[in-house]
């Protein structure tokens, strides 16, 4: 039973017997390393010196505290040392008492059977280290669940990899009490020249590590951790190179440093910061990814704000003015960019032109196609002499239908032509919500006139085929062209629709302001869905 090159476990025997103390003695010292005790006091005194026993045999009879009572006082100090009680007691109650205030492994009668004792005393040491490693299994296994717990929250309260970088390495050099600790960043397996650092705070000297690029290459070379010692009397270092590795990407390499130490971490411990590095190694990945994703994110809103201020430019920035008729228009895109436009254009000969449509969709795609439409529009009504609305509807489904078609893309558009001379009105419709036209001469439970002349929207078919509407206008008449973004916003927990857009244009104060109605119809929802576009002509 010796422990054949392993450290002896420690044994106490306590007795006031000496003749019984001195055999218990004899029959252990070979395989144990036997503490001898005449009395439980004395024994106490031991333990204080010697610290913890594998095994302790006591005697129950003995003077001022016997082997129950002395036994009952290591269970707290001690847990995984077993006891063993000698007694010549045949009362049961006295042994119960014993294994349960004790914590007796096994109780022996005197005079013992020097065999059994052994058999006895052997299943003790067994028992002993099974629990031992147990308890230093569970030990390691809480002390990794810690600190991995300590490193996750780290990164969780990081704002953003950089910072993440920095509570890495500071929380590893706490956690193995490292005197200087310091990650590098590696990037296409060379390393950069960010370096995030730790630096014990009770260190009573300023401590910088000593030159590990010898490590550090050998750790590129090979993706292993290094450990070395630098040794100087009066100065010894230790250093411990490990590397950040994450589908077998080298991510960081983190050096930690400890000065004027006894030895190098243990290996329980290295085997701990490789596995709290492969931790941290996957949120390094995750967190260089999101600011890849970010910094991704702010070139695109870049870009969609120099794409919002060229669509702007679009539009017309100055409407025109024009003799006894007054035009408003606004153009809120739901996002950066939208499908929403308008146009207001006054011809050489007098006529005046005014449009608003609606790509289908949203954002880039419907901003391009948005951009077209105009582009085609101007050329269309610059000529010397313009053809009518519903003509120029077929020449823009004409330019534009290939595209819309094979992109799964349509317009819908409304187009008039407002001649002040006659007041005459000629419109096309292109699937596009109907134009209002109503009289500030009408009384309030007239309904407005919709202009119902429509066909079918640009990009449907290859050929566009609709008749133009005609009307004549009057001084205080007022037309409103407006997209579906206006009719289908959420008003009063409900749909607005065409009636409902009538009701809140005679709420508004006169004389009409667009401005003050599409902020009416935004301060009843959170967010706005659609693109906004709203055109008003009021005849004076």
């Amino acid at each position: 039973m010796a422990e054949t090159g392993l450290e002896r476990l420690k044994l106490m025997v306590v007795d006031d017997e000496p003749d019984n103390l001195e055999l218990l003695y004899r029959t252990f010292r070979r395989d144990f390393h036997v503490f001898k005790a005449s009395n439980a006091l004395s024994a106490i005194d031991i333990l204080e010196k010697e610290g913890e026993m594998a095994v302790i045999i006591s005697d129950q009879r003995m003077p001022e505290m016997n082997g129950t009572e002395f036994l009952s006082l290591t269970v707290e100090r001690f847990p995984d040392t077993i006891r063993i009680l000698l007694t010549g007691f045949t009362d049961v109650e006295d042994l119960v008492d014993a294994i349960n205030s004790g914590q007796v492994f096994k109780y022996i009668t005197k005079p013992w059977k020097p065999d059994r004792l052994k058999d006895v005393v052997e299943q003790a040491a067994d028992t002993y280290r099974v629990v031992k490693k147990r308890t230093q299994e569970l030990s390691r296994a809480l002390r990794r669940e810690s600190l991995f717990n300590a490193v996750t929250t780290a990164i969780r309260e990081s704002l953003d990899y950089r910072s993440m970088l920095q509570k890495i390495v500071a929380t590893l050099g706490q956690s193995f009490d490292a005197t200087y600790c310091f990650l590098r960043p590696v990037e296409s397996d060379r390393i950069t020249i960010d370096e995030f650092s730790y630096q014990d705070s009770k260190s009573d000297e300023k401590c910088f590590p000593i030159e590990p690029e010898a490590l550090i290459n050998e750790v590129l070379a090979t993706r292993k951790y290094q450990l070395s010692k630098t040794w100087d009397e009066s100065y010894p270092c230790y250093q411990l190179v490990m590397p950040l590795i994450y589908q077998q990407q080298l991510l960081a390499i983190l050096t930690l440093c400890q000065y004027r130490r006894d030895r190098p971490w243990k290996e329980e411990d290295i085997q701990l910061i490789a596995g709290v590095s492969e931790q941290a190694a996957l949120a390094v990945s995750q967190a260089k990814l999101y600011q890849r994703l970010q910094e991704k994110q702010e070139q695109i809103h870049l870009e969609l704000e120099v794409a919002r201020q060229i669509q702007n430019n679009l539009l017309r920035q100055q409407l025109p003015q024009i003799n006894n008729a007054k035009i408003q228009a606004c153009c809120l895109p739901a996002r950066e960019v939208g499908g929403d436009f308008f146009e207001v254009f006054v011809h050489p000969k007098g006529d005046l032109w005014v449009a608003v449509g609606d790509v289908s969709g949203k954002g880039v795609p419907a901003a391009l196609f948005m951009a077209s439409a105009i582009s085609v529009l101007r050329r269309e009504l610059s000529q010397e002499t313009p053809a009518m609305p519903n003509v120029v509807m077929q020449n823009l489904n004409h330019a534009l239908c290939d595209d819309l078609i094979s992109n799964n893309y349509f317009i819908t558009l409304v187009l008039a032509r407002y001649t002040p001379a006659t007041k005459e009105l000629v419109y096309a419709n292109a699937g596009h919500v109907y134009p209002l036209v109503w009289s500030r001469h009408a009384s309030s439970s007239e309904e407005p006139q919709y202009l119902e002349t429509r066909g079918v929207p640009l990009g449907i078919l290859p050929k566009w085929q609709a008749k133009s509407g005609t009307m004549l206008l009057s001084t205080g008449d007022t037309l409103l062209l407006a997209s579906d973004g206006i009719t289908e916003a959420i008003f009063d927990n409900s749909m607005l629709k065409p009636d409902g857009l009538w009701k809140l244009l005679q709420k508004q104060k006169k004389p009409l302001c667009l401005d003050n109605l599409l902020a009416r119809i935004q301060a009843d929802t959170d967010t706005q869905e659609d693109d906004q576009t709203i055109l008003a002509l009021e005849v004076l």
